[in-house]
């Protein structure tokens, strides 16, 4: 079987723009998942060849690795700018709003890279799964430090409990997700977000 994760020699100098050529492996993950895009799909959507990859980007694994923090800087940005709103419905609302703008936008695959891409690996792709996970995992405990601080601060109730409703938030996130897969509009999804915000104790 053919190993697409082992490396090769580096080939020629490189002679093309990283940024564009991770920026273009990054819509092919995020539209094929992990598994489903090959070795063929980069290259050819990169406009390398494979040494050229090898050389600029590590293996597959890497490179996904590396397109994952560029979804986290590029399109997901937003979510760490939300952490900076002043009040807690604020970040909440603002998260949920702005994860609404990145799944509804057509120039977007549909879903979020995050959560769809790596979400079912067989067990080669076991640490690439477990990569995915923790990331996951790491936003949604800092929506929970977040709240925590709103809720030291007297802006979020003292009864409010701040982990469950992080995991809250995190857990309409992903359903966004999942119905952006599905087809939803931007106006049903916002619909949605409107509900979940008044089910918020703020």
């Amino acid at each position: 079987m053919k190993n697409d994760s082992a490396p090769i020699s580096a080939g020629r100098p490189r002679a093309f723009d990283a940024d564009v050529a991770l920026e273009k492996a990054m819509k092919v993950f995020w539209q094929k998942g992990y598994e489903g895009t090959s070795l063929s799909d980069l290259t050819e959507a990169m406009g390398i060849n494979r040494p050229s990859l090898y050389a600029a980007f590590g293996n597959k694994e890497e490179l996904f690795r590396k397109a994952l923090d560029r979804y986290s800087e590029g399109p997901a940005s937003y979510f760490i700018k939300a952490l900076n709103e002043p009040t807690a419905r604020a970040v909440i609302e603002n998260v949920l709003q702005s994860s609404v703008d990145l799944l509804s936008n057509p120039s977007n695959p549909r879903g979020c890279l995050v959560l769809q891409g790596a979400l079912c690996c067989s067990d080669d792709a076991g640490t690439v799964r477990q990569e995915a996970q923790e990331r996951r995992m790491k936003a949604q405990e800092h929506i929970e430090a977040r709240l925590q601080r709103a809720q030291a601060e007297g802006d979020l109730p003292a009864e409010a409990k701040p982990a469950d409703l992080a995991r809250y938030v995190t857990m309409v996130m992903h359903g966004l997700s999942v119905q952006a897969s599905n087809g939803a509009t931007r106006d049903e999804m916002k619909r949605a977000v409107d509900i979940a915000l008044q089910a918020l104790p703020v």
